[in-house]
């Protein structure tokens, strides 16, 4: 279940990250290069992406394995769910109002000069860290991802967990990047409209998982 969740998440995930992260991958340079190395880039910018995924994924999964061993993982699944949940239906703001009193927003500035620093570079290397940064910037199916990972109670299947969900946003992101007006917007909009249910059904999926754990179940 949690690999084709993964796949899933990230795949239609994706299509509310082409609004996110659309913007950084659409401003990548161009220049003179042949189109086999155009290609190319893009795929070394996606391919950061997921890197740094996988990173997220060993760091949350080794988190996840020590509540495991624990043995409060059916307490940690069913938090994630309700959190998740909870994500759905509160506003906006109050989440910003989070990362601006914890610094997130600090960090995240940060991480957007580093990328801002990398269009001013040239080189196949360029595109792969401006991949690798902005796997950085928020997004909440990236969120979402790493309570999967986390709940895996694994390193290694919380890096594979990341991986897939990684691998999941490459095909609409990459499309997005070679061809803007690959989907229209109502199309996207159709899309963005059915994600919070995705996110309900995850939400739900992890709370059943706990419960259905019993009381202080390891992985």
């Amino acid at each position: 279940m949690e690999i084709w969740a993964a796949l899933g998440i990230g795949f239609l995930g994706s299509f509310h990250c082409i609004g996110m992260c659309g913007p950084i991958a659409l401003a990548l340079p161009t220049g003179n290069s042949s189109k086999l190395s155009f290609i190319t880039n893009r795929i070394l910018y996606n391919t950061g992406r997921i890197v740094t995924y996988s990173i997220l994924g060993i760091i949350f999964g080794f988190i996840g394995e020590s509540v495991a061993l624990a043995g409060f993982q059916n307490i940690l699944s069913i938090t994630l769910g309700a959190l998740i949940l909870l994500s759905v239906f509160v506003k906006n703001r109050y989440f910003e109002s989070i990362k601006k009193s914890t610094g997130i927003n600090t960090v995240l500035k940060k991480v957007r000069n580093k990328i801002g620093e990398q269009f001013k570079k040239n080189g196949w290397l360029t595109f792969f860290i401006i991949g690798i940064l902005n796997g950085l910037l928020p997004c909440g199916f990236v969120y979402i991802g790493l309570a999967g990972s986390l709940t895996t109670g694994s390193v290694w299947e919380g890096a594979l967990f990341m991986t897939l969900f990684g691998a999941g946003t490459f095909p609409a992101m990459f499309a997005m990047s070679l061809a803007p007006g690959f989907l229209s917007l109502s199309t996207r909009e159709k899309i963005n409209r059915a994600i919070p249910a995705l996110a309900i059904l995850f939400g739900l999926y992890l709370i059943y998982r706990g419960t259905a754990m019993g009381p202080m179940m390891t992985h």
